[in-house]
């Protein structure tokens, strides 16, 4: 389950704190959460899932658990497709969860200015002020790949079903105050 963060300017404090909000709420529903960067402007925050569910299934949850973390800060995420519609606010695409669409996968090059490459984070490099969604191009990889531990060495063996995500959203979870 895919949570692309498309920020509608160069304003990465937004893009990080939803990828925060998205963090806490994926812990209270015990999911595990994953993040990278897009390599263009925003992030990806990941749900490893066992293979079992329909597509539609999962972007329906996809889309009620953004829409909590939405209803957190209105004013500034939405999950309006139109660019025009937006109004200056941070696109949560769930849409990414569907039959046949595309996700850059990590450690993608893309076919940007300066070949960016998406990059697993691990959650503690949110709070670094340098953090780029393409900071990490194809010519400075291999240095990160050389300090850093790969951050997402677990994903594959971290995959879940959603029922008992379900079951606990159904209860009712905590929702932080809005912004």
């Amino acid at each position: 389950m895919v949570f692309d963060l498309d920020p509608h300017d160069e304003d990465f404090e937004l893009v990080r704190s939803t990828a925060r909000d998205f963090k806490q709420l994926l812990d209270e529903l015990e999911l595990p959460a994953f993040l990278k960067t897009t390599g263009s402007r925003g992030l990806h925050v990941v749900v490893p899932l066992q293979r079992r569910e329909p597509y539609d299934s999962v972007r329906d949850f996809a889309r009620e658990l953004a829409a909590i973390v939405i209803s957190q800060a209105p004013k500034e995420r939405t999950l309006e497709q139109l660019k025009a519609q937006r109004g200056g606010r941070l696109f949560i695409d769930t849409n990414r969860n569907g039959y046949a669409q595309l996700v850059a996968p990590a450690y993608a090059v893309r076919a940007r200015k300066g070949a960016p490459v998406s990059v697993p984070l691990d959650w503690s490099e949110l709070k670094k002020k340098t953090l780029r969604s393409d900071g990490v191009t194809i010519r400075t990889i291999f240095g990160r790949l050389d300090k850093v531990e790969d951050p997402w060495a677990e994903f594959g063996q971290s995959g879940v079903s959603l029922t008992r995500a379900r079951q606990k959203l159904a209860r009712g979870v905590s929702r932080p105050r809005s912004r």
